[in-house]
């Protein structure tokens, strides 16, 4: 439940209803097309939520906003409603101030709905893959990996919480380009294993990293000088898929150890093999948008992304100046190219497995390739630019001390998610890392394992933990957490206490700012505000030594806010302790 929209649409009906009572005893004309604007103001302290409808109506009403606010709140019932008044303010506001019934209702609608509060039908009905990571398993995980996996978990957990049947997938390059190179670098340090590292050469655009030499080795471990001398494709096919094997299972155990499990591992070779690529291709140039030049075959990418611009009111000169070009789908030497791949891979997310909606999230650097891809959907008629979205998240700039880090201390190599999620708890690393995807961030080290205020993770667990002792020592002298029902709620009167309360009916709204701006940091800014309310009506309200209506109201509060506290940590992916 939302309490905030119900107090919303309940200022909505109270101002609807006086208006009609007016209208009737002919103070004010009939049927006025105006629909109440309700908002709550910047500033609390003449009222709670106010409406312009006064002022949007004046004209049509003819009088003087004031004078229909006057006629509104001389028609206006309050009783067995949220508000205790309501007031004109300014040149015709209509401030209504919050009472008991509200602040109960809202506890009790956590009590009720427990890990379920802050769930919303939003986004009912709809079927949506979140596709993140898809790291190249050629090598080990890096912060980019780190954290798109954050922001790709976190979001589709936003997204379930607000009705969707999400599916979390993972794409694994295992074909291509890439995976030749891999097969030769391996090769290389397997027969420099054998022959010595001066008797062979290390291709220059080969990767160098030491995971390589450390599978090599691994494969001879294994298999000794079997694939000396074979043939080439064997030894390639071979070592690639020896290294795929232990590549992807370590993958998925870092991923795991960070709290991220996927639906599918879906494999790129799955859409070669099955001939999917082939026949994407093909569908593209049944449809006329494909032509061969050079012995390769082109996608018409210019003239599919001129339509979708000219549609949207762009001019041909400012679509000249845009520069657009065409991609190649298959080589010369009549292999596939990754986009190919890529193509086919999102027309089976539509087409195959019938996804209302697909989200990627992709590094920053992959931003031109956004439009290329939304436009082969919309040329295969999947409508790619409605139903395709991409989040693009800014590089992580990793610091210590104010200097910035790019060796790992244990390793003294590139800094990897094994070697990040060594040195910081899981915690801090998805609480830092679900940060505004769209912002550069950067990740203090040192900050994430500071225990005080200042790291912010500490900070919401630390109130968490803070309540639970508190529970547990009043317990010990006898006292439990009352129902809802059973608290007077009109002792619960003070600044601290009543913004405690406002910020728990906020989270609902929170979940679906999140969902609408695919932009899981919202939970974490309402964690830092919602842990800062607490601790403000702990310091201003005393709980244990007052008198036992007292301290029982304010007993359920905190443990209102211990309950929405965890339900948001638990979002996120972070755990809520219970003692520090």
């Amino acid at each position: 439940m939302n309490m905030i929209q119900n107090a919303k649409d309940q200022v909505l009906d109270l101002t609807v209803s006086a208006y009609q009572k007016a209208a009737a005893e002919g103070l004010l004309p009939q049927d006025a097309a105006v629909t109440p604007s309700v908002e709550i103001p910047k500033d609390t302290a003449n009222g709670d939520y106010t409406t312009t409808f006064c002022l949007a109506a004046a004209k049509a009403l003819k009088k003087n906003p004031r004078q229909v606010a006057q006629i509104l709140m001389d028609h206006m019932d309050l009783s067995g409603s949220y508000f205790t008044s309501v007031e004109m303010a300014g040149p015709g506001f209509l401030n209504f101030r919050l009472g008991n019934k509200w602040f109960r209702d809202t506890v009790a609608c956590v009590e009720q709905e427990g890990a379920a509060y802050g769930c919303n039908d939003t986004l009912k009905g709809q079927k949506i893959m979140v596709e993140f990571v898809s790291a190249n398993p050629t090598g080990p995980m890096h912060m980019g990996n780190a954290r798109g996996g954050v922001l790709g978990d976190t979001l589709a957990s936003v997204l379930q919480k607000s009705g969707a049947d999400v599916w979390r997938e993972f794409y694994v390059n295992d074909a291509g380009n890439q995976i030749e190179k891999f097969a030769k670098s391996l090769e290389a340090r397997y027969l420099q294993i054998i022959k010595g590292e001066d008797a062979v050469e290390f291709p220059e655009d080969g990767y160098h990293g030491d995971d390589i030499r450390e599978l090599a080795q691994a494969f001879y471990d294994r298999e000794g000088e079997k694939y000396l001398d074979c043939d080439q494709k064997t030894r390639h096919d071979a070592l690639a898929r020896f290294g795929l094997d232990n590549n992807i299972p370590k993958m998925q155990r870092d991923l795991a150890r960070y709290g991220i499990t996927y639906d599918q591992w879906f494999f790129e070779s799955s859409l070669h093999e099955s001939g999917y690529v082939a026949d994407s291709v093909q569908a593209l140039t049944d449809l006329g948008y494909t032509y061969e030049k050079d012995g390769a075959l082109w996608l018409h990418t210019s003239r599919i992304l001129a339509e979708n611009l000219k549609k949207a009111g762009k001019s041909d000169a400012d679509i000249e100046k845009l520069g657009l070009k065409d991609d190649v789908l298959r080589r010369a030497n009549g292999f596939y190219t990754y986009f190919a791949a890529d193509i086919a891979y999102h027309r089976n997310k539509f087409a195959v497995r019938g996804f209302d909606k697909v989200i990627n999230v992709w590094g920053a650097d992959h931003h031109g390739h956004v439009a290329r891809l939304k436009g082969a959907m919309d040329a295969l008629g999947l409508d790619g630019e409605h139903r395709l979205d991409i989040v693009l998240m800014q590089l992580v700039k990793l610091v210590r001390d104010g200097e910035v880090v790019r060796m790992s201390k244990r390793t003294g190599k590139a800094i990897s998610l094994t070697d990040l999620l060594d040195e910081i708890p899981v915690d801090a690393c998805r609480y830092f890392f679900n940060a505004k995807p769209e912002t550069q961030m950067e990740f203090d080290l040192g900050l994430a394992v500071r225990e005080d205020s200042e790291n912010p993770v500490y900070y919401v667990q630390y109130a968490h933990a803070r309540i639970c002792t508190l529970l547990k020592a009043l317990e010990a002298e006898g006292y439990t957490v009352p129902a809802a029902g059973e608290v007077d709620f009109s002792l619960l009167s003070g600044e601290a206490e009543q913004a405690l309360i406002k910020k728990i009916a906020a989270y609902s709204q929170v979940v679906r700012l999140a969902a609408r701006d695919y932009d899981p940091s919202h939970i974490n800014r309402y964690l830092t505000e919602l842990a800062g309310d607490f601790h403000r009506f702990y310091t201003a309200c005393r709980i244990k030594g007052e008198e036992r209506p007292v301290l029982l109201a304010r007993l359920k509060l905190a443990d209102t806010a211990r309950s929405v506290l965890k339900n948001a940590m638990t979002l996120i992916g972070c755990t809520a302790p219970e003692k520090m």
